[in-house]
């Protein structure tokens, strides 16, 4: 088996870790956010952008890429990180997510006929096929192919799906990858605690170099996805990284890394950002909001960011209604560094064994204001 050579730095009193792993286009300190790039690309901002907020590792979709005229420019580009611009770690998830939200697919043991779009030739995916894709993008760290399960759900479909799950992540183990790449699984198990610990028990059987929690951010709300991560979190082997999918709220990292795990993602940072919807310290804001119209403070004051080093909130807002394509690059830049910035102090936190001083420190303040609803 490979080795991803995760280091456990430290464990705080409260449960959460301090790790590292290390792949061949950089070494990823934990816990860390990773900055979804779905397509290939970063949404209204460069790479050098990213990577100077602070970004270790991103993110690329197989759904997304998995066409052959998206999979064949990659290739000839050389590779997701030549095709991407961006010299660092990427991660791709198995596109299990993406299709079983769409409507109108066809599941079976050999796996999923899907259309991109209405009256679209199918698709087919496939465990095999997904790990296929993923090795031809060449990203570092490949994720297995699930079955990401709906909310609300049957227990009795959950069950079944759950074995699904784990033929098909036999399946993934089974296929071939390049020297380079290591494979994730993903437990499933929807919200049932019996489902969670058999599908991670089944999981954790197979060699794979790190595990993820799937399934949740589907609807389930705060309080159950507290749950499904604290029941699960210690469940997966501690010399592994551990990854909780789909996360993205600064209070819900914040708590899942007390659960113990390592890495999350979501677009939450990015398309919050060109819906003028800004992370501070203080909490969220509406940068369109008729209160900042003569404002000239920076989003956060302690933020150093290109954006606030340069740009007040009066400005940023008049770019917005100009519907400048400069705002969305400004806002994702600083939603980003926000974002990063976050992480970098909690595994300085968890390293000082503070992380449960740090955060009830952070929401004191960041939960001040009432939150923002969601764009």
């Amino acid at each position: 088996m490979k080795d991803i050579s995760f280091q456990l730095i430290n464990t705080d009193p409260s449960g959460a870790r301090r790790g590292r792993f290390t792949t061949a286009h950089g070494i990823v300190e934990t816990p860390a956010f990773m900055v979804v790039g779905t397509e290939g690309f970063f949404r209204a901002a460069m790479p050098r952008d990213i990577e100077e907020a602070g970004t270790q590792i991103a993110l690329a979709n197989t759904y997304h890429l998995s066409t052959a005229e998206r999979l064949a420019t990659v290739s000839r580009s050389g590779g997701i990180h030549r095709f991407m611009g961006w010299n660092g770690p990427i991660l791709t998830d198995s596109g299990g997510f993406q299709v079983f939200s769409l409507p109108n697919k066809k599941i079976t043991e050999e796996g999923v006929t899907f259309s991109f779009k209405e009256k679209e030739t199918p698709i087919f995916l496939s465990p095999e096929r997904s790990v296929e894709i993923q090795k031809t993008l060449g990203s570092d760290i490949v994720m297995a192919f699930d079955e990401c399960i709906e909310y609300p759900a049957t227990e009795e479909y959950v069950y079944r799906s759950v074995e699904r799950t784990t033929r098909w992540a036999e399946r993934c183990r089974n296929t071939p990858l390049s020297d380079h790449q290591f494979l994730f699984g993903i437990v499933q198990g929807g919200v049932y605690p019996e489902l969670r610990t058999k599908s991670a028990r089944e999981l954790t059987a197979i060699p794979f170099e790190g595990f993820a929690i799937g399934g949740v951010s589907v609807g389930e709300g705060h309080n159950l996805m507290k749950s499904v991560v604290t029941h699960t979190a210690p469940l997966l082997p501690d010399d592994k990284p551990k990854y909780l999918m789909g996360v993205g709220m600064p209070e819900d990292i914040l708590e899942a890394v007390r659960g113990g795990m390592d890495m999350f993602d979501c677009v939450i940072p990015t398309r919050f950002a060109r819906l003028g919807t800004l992370f501070t310290r203080t909490g969220k804001i509406r940068i369109m909001d008729r209160t900042f119209r003569k404002d000239k403070f920076p989003l956060d004051t302690k933020c150093n960011c290109y954006t606030c080093r340069n740009y007040s909130r009066m400005v940023l807002r008049y770019l917005f209604f100009s519907s400048d394509p400069l705002a969305w690059t400004l806002a994702t830049i600083h939603n980003v560094t926000f974002y990063q910035d976050l992480m970098r102090d909690i595994r300085s936190a968890v390293e000082a064994n503070r992380y449960g001083e740090f955060v009830n420190a952070f929401l004191k303040i960041y939960q001040k204001n009432p939150s923002t609803p969601k764009p």
